[in-house]
């Protein structure tokens, strides 16, 4: 009757590379159905960005409230002459008007409701995405986002 006989260092090394193994197809297994929010594309091959309306809100030692509003993401990038569909999701502040500086574009983004913005900027540069509501400090601003054309 033959055995067989493994050195403990053969033992542990096979088993610290079956551990990886098993480790490394977990993790490819459970990534497998993940999707990048923030830069996904339609079945237009147009490129969907999403972005929220924050409010960051405090109280002071004294009682008196800070609020401040913000887009989020602060930035996007995009390349010049792409299609991308802008959603943004109206999470705080009852509605904030915006102007997209250099542009035409206007709109409204609502609490509770999602606003689409076509985009497709022909000439390179920052476009500043300005809530109208929250354009200054003295108005929980400024509420900027900034487009970057590339």
């Amino acid at each position: 009757m033959k055995f067989l006989v493994f050195k403990k260092e053969t033992f542990i090394f096979f088993l610290a590379v079956g551990i990886m193994l098993a480790a490394i197809s977990a993790w490819f297994v459970l990534k497998a159905g993940d999707a990048t929010v923030f830069n996904q594309q339609s079945e237009d091959g147009i490129r969907e960005i999403h972005m929220i309306t924050a409010e960051f809100k405090t109280t002071m030692k004294n009682g008196k409230q800070l609020e401040a509003y913000r887009w989020d993401p602060g930035t996007i990038s995009i390349e010049k002459g792409e299609k991308v569909q802008l959603y943004i999701s109206g999470i705080n502040g009852e509605q904030h008007p915006f102007h997209i500086e250099g542009t035409d574009i206007k709109g409204v983004v609502k609490k509770g409701e999602e606003t689409m913005i076509p985009l497709q900027f022909n000439k390179e540069g920052t476009y500043r995405l300005i809530c109208e509501t929250h354009s200054n400090r003295e108005h929980n601003g400024p509420m900027i986002a900034y487009i970057v054309v590339n």
